[in-house]
């Protein structure tokens, strides 16, 4: 499956954006769909995940539990992540993911994903 992350920026602190991230693969709706980030200098990091159709779990990391929102619209194929109340230490780039597989307790562990997006970049600025 191609995944195609968008909806990147630039935003000042305290302000929102939208990602998007598209499939191409007819079956998305059984995906588990996960969203991770990098900034400069650090290690890759789980934001958020939606499981596949019939499992609906959702999980956030702590750090943005709160202000992001996980969704998905499985007839566009598409999820998305709200993000609310930016903050500087948001930046990075955002990447998202795609397993048909993955078990709902491991969705915030990176390898377990076999499919990658090209990641699109947020900058949030003071």
């Amino acid at each position: 499956v191609q995944l195609q992350a968008s909806g990147g920026g630039l935003v000042q602190a305290g302000g929102s954006l939208r990602l998007s991230c598209a499939a191409s693969e007819r079956t998305f709706s059984s995906y588990t769909i996960g969203w991770f980030r990098q900034a400069p200098g650090k290690e890759r990091e789980f934001v958020a995940a939606i499981s596949g159709l019939g499992r609906s779990s959702i999980k956030y990391a702590d750090s943005v539990k709160g202000r992001f929102t996980v969704s998905r619209d499985n007839a566009k194929k598409t999820v998305f992540l709200q993000m609310n109340s930016l903050k500087l230490e948001d930046t990075a780039i955002y990447y998202c993911a795609g397993d048909r597989n993955l078990i709902v307790g491991r969705m915030a562990v990176p390898n377990d994903y076999d499919y990658w997006g090209q990641g699109t970049l947020v900058t949030v600025s003071s």
